[in-house]
């Protein structure tokens, strides 16, 4: 027993990566039919410290924000005040739902990959500090992805917009 654990172990300490890693892509920003690398852009954000997580987190969307409505989605959005800021992370976050309105769970996840690529790639536009639950429609399956990454990048400018018009009344 112990020959054919060293030799699994010997196995991956001379792989050249770690198994079941992928390699990194780097991500692209879509801006006024200009392709901007991330790295290029004014601020960067990393997608999995962008998400948000908790149960409460999301509560918090839904009483402080209103339903709006775009093409093929609805979305609630509401700004963090500097006391609720994690230590680690204190940028935008995203949060998708999809309910079983949607179909089955082979649907749902394959709408929750596409609306997750659209939003990681237009994550610079939204304002720090921002919350954002985007809730997906059918249509979004079926929906050419370019369409979809220009509907989202059009919800955070939005989003961005009413951002620095509450700070400009407060």
């Amino acid at each position: 027993m112990t020959s054919g654990s060293q030799a699994i172990s010997a196995a991956v300490a001379f792989s050249a990566r770690p198994l079941g890693r992928r390699a990194p892509v780097q991500s692209v920003l879509v801006r006024k039919n200009n392709l901007m690398p991330a790295g290029e852009s004014n601020t960067q954000y990393k997608w999995p410290s962008a998400r948000l997580r908790k149960h409460a987190d999301y509560q918090h969307v839904y009483r402080d924000s209103r339903k709006r409505v775009s093409a093929s989605m609805s979305y609630f959005f509401r700004q963090r005040a500097a006391d609720e800021l994690q230590p680690a992370y204190s940028g935008p976050r995203v949060g998708l739902t999809t309910g079983r309105v949607l179909g089955k769970a082979v649907d749902r996840n394959r709408i929750k990959r596409r609306m997750r690529e659209a939003a990681r790639n237009n994550l610079a536009l939204l304002p720090e500090f921002a919350d954002v639950v985007l809730h997906p429609r059918r249509v979004v399956l079926e929906m050419d992805f370019e369409k979809l990454q220009r509907e989202v990048a059009n919800i955070f400018s939005a989003v961005a917009a009413q951002a620095r018009k509450d700070r400009a009344q407060a």
